[in-house]
Formats: structure tokens, sequence, C-alpha cells
């Protein structure tokens, strides 16, 4: 067991009683800290997710400067498109860009198997220099994409508003849509082990566009799949973290496809969100990041009501819905980790 089972975000994932509520958020080594910008004027995003040396630096900027109770590795959820065969930019201002989309069973049956340890292991390789400097200050967090925000990438090219190239697959050619994703999904899941063979204590799989589904869409052409990843992740010894947006009408379907704990957005009351997926199964979030821009006084206002919606209960972790935007002040960041460590439970 050892010393690093007491860290208390640990603990939170295990659902048992810490001290005072863990915080850590998405996006807290980025574009809101000067140490990221002058770093970013310097190489472009990719090179720093590949260069491991760059990356540790990243991901190590917030932790003094916030105290928050975890790291979490710096990297992107699509970098593992390149392997694949459908290619992978960042352009300035516009986001990622796939440059081969995949619109048919030919693409699909053109993507490559990934040898992880081969192929991205220059994330491996930023997680032991991470280690190294923060063993026994804080646990380290791995992650990647869920299989469903990972394809829908691949389908669309990019980001999209309404995903109806992603939908129309699934609706008209089913057949390729789940071969699809069972490739997607084999590439995580060894993506994922790898991360936690380099040494990641924890891990979140990311679901950010899954909300654009309904109900039935959601419990046919995504559950199984997400499910698949995430058992296929019990057997690595690491608490693992289900994040999805927009899916407050999905809690209790995301809660199925599995995770140790269950993230979510601020578009539903974290107690009636906790209610949905059950008191006995550990919980984070849920603070829009929109407020962290807002008047100190604002801001705490709205980190005491999530933490007294949490009711003093054994298993939450304290983030937002989301990352942290771009032109967040970081003081406003600081204030809010001060805030949840200082807060008691009445």
């Amino acid at each position: 067991m050892g010393e690093e089972t007491e860290f208390r975000f640990l603990r939170a994932c295990r659902g048992e009683t810490v001290d005072i509520t863990p915080v850590w958020f998405m996006r807290q080594a980025g574009r809101y800290m000067k140490a990221y910008r002058d770093l970013k004027e310097k190489h472009t995003f990719l090179e720093m997710c590949k260069t491991p040396e760059l990356a540790a630096e990243v991901t190590l900027q917030p932790l003094d400067a916030l105290g928050v109770d975890a790291a979490i590795i710096f990297a992107d959820i699509l970098l593992p498109l390149e392997p694949m065969g459908t290619g992978l930019e960042f352009t300035r201002g516009d986001g990622p860009v796939v440059p081969r989309p995949i619109k048919n069973k030919k693409d699909v049956d053109k993507l490559r198997p990934v040898n992880a340890e081969e192929q991205l292991g220059f994330v491996g390789d930023a997680i032991r220099i991470v280690r190294s400097e923060i063993s026994g200050k804080m646990p380290l967090i791995g992650f990647a994409a869920a299989p469903f925000t990972l394809c829908s990438y691949m389908v669309e090219g990019g980001k999209s508003r309404d995903f109806n190239a992603t939908k129309m697959m699934m609706y008209e050619f089913p057949d390729v849509w789940a071969t699809l994703m069972d490739k997607v999904c084999t590439v995580l899941v060894d993506y994922l082990a790898m991360q936690v063979k380099a040494g990641a204590q924890v891990l979140q799989v990311f679901d950010s566009w899954v909300g654009c589904l309904g109900p039935a869409d959601y419990t046919q052409y995504i559950l199984p799949y997400s499910k698949r990843v995430l058992d296929g992740l019990k057997g690595l010894g690491v608490p693992v973290i289900h994040f999805s947006t927009g899916t407050s009408t999905l809690l209790d379907r995301v809660r199925d496809a599995g995770g140790d704990v269950i993230s979510f957005d601020w578009r539903i009351h974290l107690d009636d969100a906790w209610e949905t997926i059950g008191f006995d199964k550990p919980i984070q979030g849920n603070l829009d990041p929109s407020i962290l821009m807002a008047p100190i006084p604002v801001i705490r206002e709205r980190v005491l009501d999530v933490l007294r919606r949490a009711g003093g209960r054994p298993g939450h972790i304290f983030n937002l819905g989301h990352g942290i935007f771009q032109h967040t002040p970081v003081d406003h960041v600081k204030a809010v980790v001060d805030m949840v460590h200082q807060y008691r439970h009445e």
C-alpha cells in the first residue's frame, strides 16, 4: 500500500473519508498561465506534447502555484490519431484538424493498429519524469478520450456543432460505426495501460462531446464501447474517472458504462446528479469554468454551493465541469483551491 494510498485525492476516488475535499482542475496546465504562454512562443503545441521534457515542464507549472491535490499529465486526447493514420494538425485559433477523416468502410479498414509503447511512448516518458519530481507529494493522472469523442473527431475532421456526419454514420452504416469503435477501443485500452505502466496513478476518460446524443442513441451506439474500455482498465489497479459533458439526462447510463468516479458538468446541481448516480459512487465536479472569471464574491458563493450540495459525504472531488478557459486569472484559480481546502461541512 504505502504512503501514496494516503493522498486525499486517491482516498476520495475510493469513496473514503478525507480531511478536506481534494481539488484539481481540467486544463490546470495551459494557456491561462504565463509560464505556458512563454514556452508556447518557442514550440508548437504538438512539439510540447511529443517532447517529454517539455510536457513534464508544463505539467509541473501549476502545482506549486495553485496548491492542487493532483497533477494531470500534459498531453492531448487526439494524440492516438497520428499513429492510426488519420493525421493530426493544430491550427492557430481553429483548434485540431484531422486531415484524413473517416467517411466510409474503406477509411475504417485503412486504420492502423497502434503500439502505444512505441508510437505514443513520449507520453509515458513524460509521466516518468513527472513522477520522479512529485513522488510523495501528490498523485499523477493519465488520460485519454472516450471512444465516442475520439471517433467523432475522426469522422467530423475536427470540432463540430451538430455532429451530423457522426450521427449519420451511426444511423446509416451501423456496421461501419461498430468496426470503427471496436478499433478505437483496442487502441485506447492499450494506450491507457501504457500510461499506468509508466507511473500514472489515476486515469481519466474524457467523453467531451457525447452530450450531443439522446438517451436511446447513447444506450445503443455508445454505452457498450465505453463499457468495454472502462472494463478493460479494471485490472490495472488504479481508479478510473469517467468524465462527460452535456449528459445531465444520461447520468444513469454513464454510470452503467463504468468508472470508479463519475465526473459531470455544471448543467445539473451536484446533489441531484449524485442522487441519480447513487451516493455509493464517488463523483467529481462541478463548477462552471466561466465562474472562475467572475468577481471573487461570486466565485465564493458558487464554490460554497457546490460544497454544500456535496453534503460532507465521502467520495467528492472538487473540479470544474470542463477545462479552465484561456483568459482566467490565475489568482482566481488559486482562490478556489483555498476556498475548497478551507471549507468545513456544517
